[in-house]
């Protein structure tokens, strides 16, 4: 027998339906590239100084540094496991730079060796000449005589005034560690230490998951020791970690998910294939939403799409209102029509609220905004057009049931107290304004997943290591790239007397590697010929035990150092300096800045007054709070503007004052009773409250227009607590599972949602239902 013709247009529909996800699934698949910059949530810069702030949190010298510390085994095996470790490093591309104590001339590169003297600063007062290289000379026969000769004495003929090493020195960091076996230990002697700076940005996981994986793999490959272990602290690792754990917890949190949503359904309306067919436009505005944000922006955030599914989780709602409110002798389609009203406006309602966050300034908001609102509105077409034509006419009536026809009539005989909303009002107020703890929280570190014990090992290793500090920075802006390091080279001087006065443990900066090409070319013209170096060499060499023309490297680096253009950030290209100088000198279209970073600072006065004019003291810390205090008061204006919008849609959806009232209502004092509650327990909010406070305020709205909606029919009154206590059992059961997570933002959203859901449940329940006597008025109405 063949399927009828209804059937198979079904089937037909249903097959385009899957058609179509899969269509852009695979597009999201091919070209989705999803980001982990943590910078997209922050507002989009405007003047100079922010876009040099917004740089530095995920591209500077500090982000880029990872300490690393080598133990579990003697000193001895540590130290050895450290220098082949670190030599392994030097050699991948992952890495920019790899810093252990050792003082070896490979800190500067091959090709930059002939660079050497117009690098160094050690003959600028009295040139290289026949006395200096005598007392040079002398002083390397005592060095091949001390323990240290055997290292020396491949190099001595190619440096014999050990000028490479000298540079090596000189670009330590400040205030290095302690060495055991000319490595650097922490101070009990247990630990030994590295710094590692990365090619790759901060917050930019997938390359710094590489770096990982790179010193993972070297470790295994150069340790001396099976019981060595190594420990990576630093911004990238933390970056790594951040998205691992949220992944992690992602997986398991949806697994959760899904299987409870499953089992809830099938509870509710007892039908796997209702089951599967509610599910579909909850797919179409996930795939909807990546669709949109892939093809809008390429590169979307992992939190946009993270936290853009977990919105898009209430659209499940949907489908449950059409499931719910079906009943034998009226067509899906006059269910779906019937219900559109309602649904459609808190809808629209939903998609105002965000759409404020599309004009916020802030890149991973506007693209949240773009993924809900785009799903959002899929979901409510398909279910109001496409999945009323697959689910066909009920055998059966979900509300009519005897438990839920009990709970209708003591709902209906629950009381109405006009005393509730302002009592309640009035006590949230109070609390929210009474509590001492702060209103918001501005500091982007309280949001990171990292575990205290993690954060406070990091900043044990940074006190051991005296890497520069993550909060300040010295900014130098020139005309040019020579203006600039001619301006850091004098600031140099000034942080020096700092350093030595305590105010400053450390500093860094391009001119510690760079010198300016004046300076280049003056110390180039005082180097001497061959013919002069060449004679006071043979002078020199008077009466010391070293064979003729075993320094005939150093002749031809000297004389190739003469024709040597002035060093500059293009000839670094390819050597480890150049991420070092690249991060800390950069030129703009309108001149360039040098950077200068800190470590150590004691007395910041004392150096802002030795910074002097023209030089501006970054405070990272402070200028990001700033930014985003600046961007919550952005929101909140963007916020109260849609909040004055969405009034007038419902409005115009409900037509009287009354109506609009009881709808409200809810919403409102729920939105009183979560600030309170926070309040209360002293948590400040963070903009993932923020947001989470518009998709409760949304979840709210919903339910009261669907309350208020039910008028005088019972059997439309049980319809109605049927889908809502689905639709609120399922939001909470999801959003409390959230509230559950180690992760802060997670938690953040969680918690605050689920408070909501619940909140808004009870107070649409009590406030927003018409006046409704259950049975006593059918009695009523059969007694007249």
């Amino acid at each position: 027998m063949s399927a009828s013709p209804s059937i198979r247009r079904r089937a037909l529909l249903l097959a385009v339906w899957l058609l179509l996800l899969a269509a852009g699934g695979l597009f999201v698949q091919q070209k989705l590239v999803v980001g982990g910059d943590l910078r997209l949530f922050m507002p989009s810069p405007r003047t100079d100084a922010q876009r040099l702030l917004m740089t530095e949190l995920g591209e500077g010298p500090a982000s880029r540094l990872l300490l690393v510390a080598i133990e579990g085994a003697r000193p001895d095996a540590l130290a050895d496991t450290s220098k082949r470790f670190a030599a392994a490093l030097r050699t991948r591309s992952e890495f920019a730079a790899v810093a252990n104590g050792e003082q070896g001339a490979e800190a500067v590169p091959e090709r930059l060796l002939p660079y050497r003297y117009l690098l160094t600063d050690r003959f600028d007062a009295a040139p290289l000449g026949g006395a200096r290289l005598r007392e040079e000379l002398q002083a390397r026969v005592r060095d091949l005589g001390s323990p240290a000769g055997a290292m020396l004495e491949e190099w001595i003929p190619r440096d014999p005034t050990l000028e490479a090493l000298a540079l090596a020195e000189r670009w330590q960091p400040a205030g290095e560690p302690s060495r055991i076996d000319d490595v650097w230990f922490d101070r009990a002697g247990t630990r030994a230490l590295l710094v590692v700076e990365t090619s790759a940005a901060a917050f930019d996981p997938d390359r710094q998951r590489d770096a990982m994986a790179a010193l993972e793999t070297a470790f295994a490959q150069e340790r001396t020791d099976p019981k060595a272990t190594l420990v990576v602290s630093g911004p990238g690792a933390f970056s790594v970690l951040m998205r691992a754990r949220t992944e992690r917890e992602a997986s398991w949190i949806g697994s959760v998910d899904s299987v409870a949503m499953i089992l809830l359904l099938l509870l509710a309306y007892r039908s796997l294939g209702l089951t599967a067919l509610a599910a579909l436009p909850l797919a179409s505005a996930g795939i909807a939403g990546m669709v949109a944000v892939t093809a809008w922006y390429g590169t979307v955030h992992g939190i946009t799409l993270a936290f853009g599914f977990t919105l898009i989780g209430v659209v499940q709602d949907y489908p449950v209102h059409l499931l719910s409110h079906r009943h034998p002798g009226e067509s899906a389609l006059a269910t779906a029509r019937a219900l559109w009203a309602p649904l459609g406006t808190g809808i629209a309602s939903t998609c105002i609220a965000y759409l404020s966050f599309l004009f916020s300034g802030v890149p991973g908001l506007a693209q949240l905004a773009v993924f809900t609102i785009t799903g959002l509105a899929v979901a409510g077409f398909s279910t109001r057009y496409v999945l009323p034509r697959l689910v066909g006419t009920p055998v059966r009536d979900v509300g009519d049931s005897r438990w839920l026809a009990s709970l209708s009539e003591r709902i209906a005989r629950l009381p109405r107290p006009r005393w509730l909303a302002p009592v309640l009002a009035a006590a949230c107020i109070v609390a929210i304004a009474a509590s001492p703890s702060p209103f918001w929280d501005d500091q982007l570190g309280n949001l990171t997943p990292v575990p205290a014990p993690l954060l406070k090992r990091d900043a044990d290793l940074r006190d051991e290591l005296g890497t520069p500090d993550l909060r300040y920075l010295l900014v130098i802006e020139g005309r040019d790239t020579s203006d600039a390091l001619t301006r850091s080279a004098a600031l140099d001087r000034a942080l020096d007397g700092l350093v030595t006065s305590g105010a400053l443990q450390g500093y860094d900066s391009a001119s510690r590697y760079l010198p300016t090409p004046d300076v280049q070319l003056r110390r180039r013209a005082a180097l001497p010929d061959r013919a002069t170096l060449e004679r006071d060499l043979g002078a020199a060499l008077q009466g010391l035990p070293f064979r003729a023309g075993v320094f005939e490297a150093f002749v031809a680096d000297i004389e190739a150092a003469r024709a040597l253009p002035p060093l500059d950030a293009a000839t670094l290209k390819g050597t480890p300096l150049e991420a070092r100088i690249g991060s800390l000198l950069r030129e703009r279209a309108n001149g360039a800045i040098a950077l200068t970073t800190l470590t150590g600072v004691r007395d910041l006065a004392a150096v802002q007054r030795g910074a002097g004019e023209g030089v501006t003291l970054l405070d990272l810390k402070g200028a990001t709070e700033g930014l985003v205090a600046a961007q919550r008061t952005h929101i909140v204006r963007s916020l109260l503007v849609a909040s004055i919008v969405l009034v007038v849609v419902i409005w115009i959806a409900l037509r009287r004052g009354e109506r609009v009232y009881r709808v409200l209502l809810p919403m409102t004092l729920t939105t009183l009773a979560i600030l309170a509650i926070f309040r209360l327990a002293g948590i400040p909010l963070n903009l993932f409250h923020l947001i989470s406070l518009v998709l409760a305020a949304g979840l709210g709205l919903d339910y009261a227009l669907f309350f208020e909606r039910a008028g005088e029919d019972e059997a439309e009154h049980r319809r109605t607590l049927h889908a809502l206590l689905v639709c609120s059992a399922a939001t909470l059961l999801v959003f409390f599972i959230l509230a559950l997570s180690s992760i802060p933002v997670l938690r953040a959203i969680g918690t605050t949602v689920a408070i909501g859901v619940a909140g808004n449940f009870v107070l649409g329940l009590l406030l927003a239902r018409p006046p409704f006597r259950g049975r006593d008025a059918r009695r009523e109405g059969r007694s007249v």
